[in-house]
Order: structure tokens, then sequence, then C-alpha cells
């Protein structure tokens, strides 16, 4: 989850979703239930884990163990080698360490339009005295592995802007240069969200238009826009979960103008909030190892299906 939500005007958009069986798998999904009313904040800002926080690398119950399910693709999949000579920078959302280095990622840098904190502690699972909680920084570095093992047998090179090789970070604005500096074809941030129990889905961020300081979003809106469209629907099919039920309108998709990630790229990129780690319902569904590679199959077939047109 990229700090602070906040309301966007979401533009409608009739994807091809097949939501009767996605409202199936999110009890109460339907469009009349679709807000637009920001989510609560549980990356405001640098958050110290409780004691029972201990999960950094594998989701606390034995449905969700690290060790990879390897899960047929989707129908519709490209060829194997379909993304040679594409470049896709994946970057995992927070990093495991941040919380142990806030006056590091607490430091104010430039996002274009003003300034922000380098990076944030992410969330997690609501933790108990017998299970430990489960952080986003550990659910983002192993979805984005499952990712790139799925692009990189497609012949795609996968940069990651970290693999959790550093104490914390990367900040945000170090992020976008990634993807820029490596020419990248497409950009997806992998989070995940951190708001209130019974908002429920995923939804992908995608960049305003933006034109100020460092920061000029318009050559890469469409694009983005595009690629986003893409990995909604395909994330949909492949996991059988719903778009958002409280922001983008039932559409998964939600434009921001306030995130350095998005403002410093000048390559298409989105981020991907893969569901609510605060929802117990949705929770399960991301401590479930077998549920992180059918989202990962999801990411990669949205983006394959955008790189070949």
């Amino acid at each position: 989850m990229p700090y602070d939500h906040r309301k966007t005007a979401p533009r409608t958009l009739a994807l091809a979703l097949a939501l009767t069986g996605c409202c199936a798998a999110l009890a109460g999904c339907g469009a009349s239930e679709a807000s637009e009313a920001s989510p609560t904040a549980g990356k405001g800002g640098t958050q110290t884990p409780p004691p029972a926080l201990a999960s950094t690398t594998g989701p606390p119950s034995s449905a969700g163990q690290s060790s990879r399910t390897p899960l047929p693709a989707s129908s519709g999949t490209p060829g194997t080698r379909s993304l040679a000579s594409r470049t896709v920078v994946v970057d995992p959302g927070h990093n495991p360490g941040n919380f142990r280095h806030s006056r590091e990622i607490n430091a104010k840098v430039n996002i274009g339009t003003g300034r922000k904190e380098c990076d944030t502690t992410g969330t997690s699972t609501n933790g108990t005295a017998t299970e430990a909680a489960y952080t986003e920084a550990a659910f983002t570095l192993d979805v984005s592995h499952r990712l790139r093992d799925l692009l990189t047998a497609r012949g795609a090179k996968v940069v990651l802007t970290h693999d959790a090789d550093r104490p914390w970070g990367p900040c945000i604005d170090e992020r976008a240069e990634t993807g820029n500096k490596a020419g990248a074809d497409a950009v997806v941030s992998v989070h995940a969200d951190g708001s209130a129990v019974g908002h429920r889905g995923f939804h992908v961020i995608l960049p305003a238009r933006v034109s100020s300081g460092a920061a000029d979003t318009a050559p890469i809106v469409g694009p983005s826009r595009e690629l986003g469209e893409n990995i909604a629907d395909r994330f949909a099919r492949a996991t059988g979960t719903a778009p958002s039920n409280y922001l983008g309108s039932g559409t998964g998709l939600d434009v921001r103008d306030d995130l350095g990630g998005l403002n410093l790229s000048t390559v298409p990129k989105v981020f991907v909030e893969c569901g609510n780690m605060r929802d117990p319902k949705d929770a399960a569904l991301l401590t479930s190892a077998a549920w992180r590679q059918k989202a990962a199959q999801g990411i990669a077939d949205g983006i394959a299906t955008y790189l070949n047109g």
C-alpha cells in the first residue's frame, strides 16, 4: 500500500472481468457497494511492528508457506518466449528492514509535486498472541519473485528494484529511477492495502497527468492506463477475485497524482494493490502460497497482453 490513500476521480472502464465468478469469491462485491470514500490509511508513516510481528520472510500459517506452488498458466497466455527483447522492472513494495530504519525512511525526497517520505514500513495482516502477522514487505517480495520467474520464462529481462539485499529502501525516487534507467517497457510496483475490515478486492493505481517540477507524466499516462487495464482484467481472471469494493467504482482502477513512484517515471508504470491485508477474508488469500502464485500469474498475463499488443 503506497502511503495515504485519497479521493481521486477514477474513469469508468468496461473491463471483461467475468464478475459473476469474482463476486462469488468476494461476497458482497456488487456495484452498489463500490465507493470512492478513502480507505483507512494503514501506512501513513513509519510504523513500529508489534512484538508478534515476527514474519518478514513468509506468512504465519501453513497455507501460506513460501514454497512455490506452480499453477497452470491461464487461458490465452502468450507463447513461452513471447517477451524476448522486452525489459520489465518489478518493484516489490517496501522493505522488510524499513521498520528498523525510521530516520532514513522518514527523510523527505522530491516527488516532482513536492516532498514526501523516502518510504514507509508497509502494512501487515493482524497478528495474534500465538500467530505472527504477515508483513506487506514479505508479501510483495514473494509475489515479485514469482512474477520475475514467470516473466523470465517468457523471455523477458526482469529487473527488481531491490531484493531485500539492502537494510532499508530504496526511496521512492530511486525506485522510479530504476525503471527509467533500465528503459523498461513496463514497470509494476507490487503492494497490498491496509484498509478497513469489509474493504475487499484488488485495485491498480494509474498515474494522473502531472506536470510540475521534475514530474511530467504526460507521455506515460496513456500507456500506463493500457497496462493497468490489462493487468486488472487478467488479475481478476487468474485469481477469481473482484475489483475493490471501496474505491474505483468497480473498475479496479484508481488514478493518483501523489505517488512519487508514478510522478517521476518516464516509462509506463502502475501499482497493483493485490488485496486488503486488514480484512480477514482477503488476508486468508494473501497468506496462501497458491493464491500468491495466481496473483503473480495474473500480473504476468496482464503485462504480456499489454506488451504483445
